[in-house]
């Protein structure tokens, strides 16, 4: 099986739904645990990174790859 790929910002189609009745989720924080926020009720948890990677379906919207270069203009007047 193929591993998904996924990073900081994405927004994921869990399993199972939240209690609130949606079922995506946008990551905010990376590390040994994984931090989602429920796109419909904005309700964060804390979850594993093994039970994270378990109870992924898959990536509906990645986030977007500009938001690593930033160009400046200064010498333009």
């Amino acid at each position: 099986m193929e591993k998904k790929q996924y990073q900081l910002g994405d927004v994921v189609q869990m399993k199972k739904p939240h209690p609130c009745g949606t079922n995506e989720m946008e990551i905010i924080r990376m590390g040994m645990d994984i931090r989602i926020k429920c796109v419909g009720c904005k309700h964060s948890v804390l979850v594993p990174r093994s039970k994270f990677e378990s109870k992924l379906k898959k990536v509906l919207r990645s986030a977007a790859p500009a938001e690593d270069s930033v160009a400046t203009d200064e010498g333009e007047v």
